[in-house]
């Protein structure tokens, strides 16, 4: 018996190694994801007033910043039962899609394209970005402008680029001018354009390595997302489950997640292992990101992301079940966001100074959904009378995956170690 172990693991955010346990002929018969940094932010905001913590919770991703600061105001309202303007809803869902136009371009682009555009047998010093520039210039090109539009929504909409403030109890504190709407308008039309360019690539990539797709990371699970109305949804609305063969769906709302989510602890991470509570534990753990978003949802919203999604459940199936396919899902997920934005600066009531509502710190619980670029996230805080938080819990998008991801690693580790 023999163990391998990757450490550090490069390309993610934060700290984590994986070990494998091998038999004495070599094969893989145990993987474990160790996830070992903890951050403790449910802690951190207890004894805070509930209107700070908005402004507290982004730090816990620098990624994935803006959603955090947006599911937590979320939770704030439903738990001081705030009901915001329509104005400052959809400026708070221009914001977040700004986060994840800058997001999905970086992930893709910057984190997996290297080994798709220089191919995996490339040498791994010069599999990176600095590569793909080298290699395919144009496409680099545009995958920074992306992000450089997507910050600048962001920081347009919430006051900074990084750790956005302007999401309050009630609203938003700051309304977009016509000047600044106007600005983002003119680069938008692009930034579609690159979207369906970047679609494009990823067909033809996926034709080239179609093989590795569907032999590396398959496995079978649940998903969960988010939709409204039953279509794709980023800011949040109502979380589904879809069952592994798509024939089961669970539609419920934010407020009644620990009805259906469970948090299971295991001895070798500090992320709990979340798994669908009306299934049990294990088989009901389950994905989300990109590929549990296209999934679980009946349709896009828009109509060139819509285009792509059947596209894509022409190819990988309904639900698709490989890990590789989350890269295009994601791009399909970048084209929609960009669509979406278009949608917002076009709606007159954008520029709207009907941003906040009256909202009284009170006793109360609340829950906040929303879809990060990595996946669903939830905030859930208690409050006591005087608008303290008393009780929080959250479930970081990456955690839902942490369960999975060890065994798609298992799966590809047996294919590999043959």
């Amino acid at each position: 018996m023999g163990k391998v172990t990757i450490e550090p693991l490069s390309r993610l955010e934060g700290h984590g190694k994986v070990s494998i346990t091998l038999d004495d002929s070599g094969k893989p018969t145990d993987v474990k994801l160790h996830i070992t940094a903890l951050r403790g932010f449910e802690q951190f905001v207890i004894g805070r007033p509930a209107e700070e913590v908005p402004r507290i919770v982004p730090r816990i991703c620098g990624i994935c910043q803006t959603p955090h600061h947006l599911a937590s105001v979320k939770a704030v309202d439903a738990a001081w039962g705030a009901e915001i303007p329509s104005a400052a809803g959809k400026l708070r869902e221009l914001m977040h899609l700004g986060n994840m136009m800058h997001s999905h371009a970086l992930h893709f682009y910057y984190l997996a394209a290297p080994d798709f555009v220089l191919g995996p047998d490339s040498d791994p010093a010069a599999r990176n970005i600095i590569g793909v520039i080298g290699a395919a210039p144009e496409v680099a090109k545009k995958a920074i402008a992306m992000r450089r539009v997507g910050q600048s929504i962001v920081e347009t909409i919430g006051g900074r680029a990084i750790h956005p403030v302007t999401g309050v109890p009630g609203g938003v504190s700051k309304a977009l001018s016509e000047e600044k709407r106007d600005e983002l308008l003119k680069e938008i039309d692009e930034m579609i354009a690159f979207g369906q360019e970047g679609v494009a690539l990823i067909k033809a990539l996926n034709e080239q390595y179609m093989d590795l797709a569907k032999t590396l990371g398959v496995i079978d699970t649940w998903y969960l997302g988010l939709v409204k109305d039953g279509k794709h949804n980023f800011y949040g609305d109502t979380l589904r489950f879809m069952s592994p063969d798509g024939k089961q769906i669970t539609d419920f709302k934010p407020s009644e997640y620990l009805d259906n989510i469970g948090e299971h602890v295991v001895e070798h991470n500090y992320v709990k292992y979340p798994y669908n509570k009306k299934v049990g534990y294990p088989e009901g753990l389950y994905r989300v990101g990109p590929l549990g978003m296209i999934n679980v949802c009946d349709s896009m919203p828009t109509p060139l992301a819509e285009e792509a999604r059947k596209d894509f459940a022409d190819t990988f199936g309904k639900p698709a079940n490989q890990s590789l396919a989350y890269n295009h899902a994601r791009l399909i997920e970048l084209l929609g966001s960009c669509e979406r934005v278009k949608e917002l600066l076009e709606d007159s009531e954008i520029t709207s100074t009907d941003i906040k509502a009256e909202v009284e710190p009170k006793a109360g619980n609340g829950v906040g959904a929303i879809y990060a670029p990595r996946g669903t996230l939830i905030h859930n805080y208690e409050t006591d009378d005087k608008g303290i938080v008393v009780k929080a819990n959250m479930i970081v998008a990456t955690t839902h995956n942490v369960p999975t991801m060890e065994k798609a690693i298992q799966q590809a580790a047996e294919v590999i170690f043959k």
